[in-house]
């Protein structure tokens, strides 16, 4: 009769709120152990911190720990970090997975990722505050199977707030309070005293105080009442199991004596695409694009500059796309641009709509793809300020504005100047007479006389003059058709210009 009343106790307690509320709980350390002769053997209690396991404290050959540090906004380059550790970690075949958080908070819906990913790990996951996890740090840090806080540091303060640090409306308010209760509840509840068949329980972590950390409002959208812990104040709630000043001094503290550590270290493919995706390294790419198209239109056939174009397009574009920042409709537009401005140049005459649309389509092409698309749904809603659109976008104007200054200035000087270096870039031979190098001949009589086209010229062709062929254009552009009689109005290069005769 005893287990049976011991039994019912326990699943009346798994469906009834917490015991505890914010105001008035006591510290988990002040609790009265479990009296293992009053416990039925065998017997689990949900809620019990599900990192202190046999499996995971006995191992004879050490505990495998993987850590990597958050140390950042928490924003979308931070998840995608995040999910290549966790998928490191397990490939790795870890036995925990420590995160080193240090963060001011960042994007709501980041964060949550962030939080699945933990209460979803097969690993168990400890978070190490190693100073501060405010906002959406302390979401992320709640759903970890265990927290050690640095002295001196703190966790809390998870109202949600606007680009210029203005409380958002309770609409958000009333979805960060359900999701921090809910990460609290994720946790369950544990037992804190057994006495004579009475079983006293309480929440692993009390969902009351981490909604109390987002806080309330009232109509004027202003939150008060936000909850922010101490060290000493998060373990007396509960929301730390100890405090600790270094990662050996967390496994210390968690009771892991033999283990060995993987940090996570970025292989140099990231530190390359790292460096590459640096604004100033962009910058440079950019003037490779733009030098390199330059010089190509300005040299005939294919060769070095448009190889350097085609480098910087490379160079720009790669990290970005392997990093999902950039998308194909950006890599789109900006191909796009680089078709509308040949149009422009080698089809249609003078410069028109077709090539300022081009020059639009390039800037906007490179200006999107270096920003993370996730970012822009923030944008309506204050959460994230235009600076973060503004910047990439003055990156490109500017690199765009300079590499054409500079290509103008570089063939000016290099290709039609006396520069020393002139005749080591531009091909400057001079073809004499004396050794059998003839230019072409401009009769210069021949302007005034009347021909007759041989062949269509479209607008070039070939006029018969004097039981004579030479080489013929239009004047004016238009198509002359096949034996029309033409007049020849100049001479250039051994080529007869021609208009028809009506």
């Amino acid at each position: 009769m005893r287990i049976l009343a011991l039994l019912l106790t326990v699943v009346w307690g798994m469906i009834t709120p917490g015991l505890l509320s914010a105001e008035g709980f006591t510290s988990g350390h002040d609790s009265i152990p479990i009296n293992e002769a009053e416990t039925p053997s065998g017997t689990s209690f949900p809620g019990t911190d599900p990192a202190t396991t046999p499996d995971l404290f006995s191992k004879e050959h050490g505990v495998k720990v993987y850590t990597f540090p958050i140390r950042e906004a928490i924003m979308p380059a931070v998840k995608h970090m995040s999910r290549k550790c966790f998928q490191q970690a397990q490939d790795q075949n870890s036995d925990l997975i420590i995160i080193q958080l240090n963060t001011y908070g960042g994007l709501a819906d980041v964060a949550d990722s962030l939080r699945t990913a933990i209460l979803n790990s097969p690993i168990p996951v400890w978070v190490w505050i190693d100073n501060q996890a405010a906002s959406a740090g302390a979401l992320i840090a709640l759903a970890a199977d265990r927290i050690y806080i640095r002295p001196g540091g703190s966790i809390g303060a998870a109202s949600v707030v606007d680009g210029n640090g203005k409380p958002m409306p309770d609409k958000y308010q009333s979805f960060m309070r359900a999701m921090m209760r809910s990460t609290a509840e994720a946790h369950g509840k544990r037992i804190v005293r057994i006495d004579r068949g009475d079983t006293l329980w309480r929440w692993y972590r009390d969902p009351a105080i981490a909604e109390a950390m987002v806080g309330r409002t009232h109509g004027d959208s202003t939150t008060v009442q936000v909850l922010t812990l101490t060290a000493d104040e998060a373990l007396q709630a509960g929301f730390a199991e100890g405090k600790a000043s270094s990662l050996e001094e967390v496994l210390t503290a968690g009771g892991i004596e033999t283990y060995t550590i993987e940090e996570y270290r970025p292989s140099g493919l990231d530190r390359l695409l790292g460096w590459m995706m640096l604004p100033g390294v962009q910058g440079l790419f950019i003037l490779m694009i733009i030098g390199g198209i330059y010089f190509e239109l300005q040299s005939p056939g294919i060769g070095l500059p448009l190889a350097i174009a085609l480098l910087g397009v490379v160079g720009y574009f790669a990290p970005l796309y392997l990093e999902g920042v950039a998308q194909h409709w950006e890599m789109l537009l900006f191909l796009a641009g680089l078709a509308l401005i040949a149009v422009e140049i080698f089809v249609i005459p003078g410069f028109g709509v077709t090539g300022i649309a081009g020059i639009v389509c390039v800037i906007l092409g490179l200006s999107f793809a270096a920003i993370d698309n996730d970012l822009l749904r923030y944008i309506p809603s204050g959460e994230i300020s235009w600076l973060r659109v503004l910047r990439p976008l003055l990156v490109t104007v500017i690199a765009t504005t300079l590499g054409l200054v500079l290509a103008i200035w570089l063939g000016r000087r290099f290709l039609t100047g006396h520069s020393a270096w002139r005749k080591r870039i531009v091909l400057d031979t001079d073809l004499k007479p004396e050794e059998g190098c003839v230019s072409r001949e401009n009769p210069e009589e021949l302007v005034g006389q009347e021909a007759r086209a041989m062949s269509v010229l479209r607008p070039s062709g070939h006029v018969l003059l004097q039981n004579r062929y030479y080489d013929a254009v239009a004047e004016d552009g238009l198509f002359i058709d096949k034996g029309k009689r033409v007049k020849i109005v100049r001479v250039e290069g051994g080529v007869l210009y021609c208009r028809a005769i009506d």
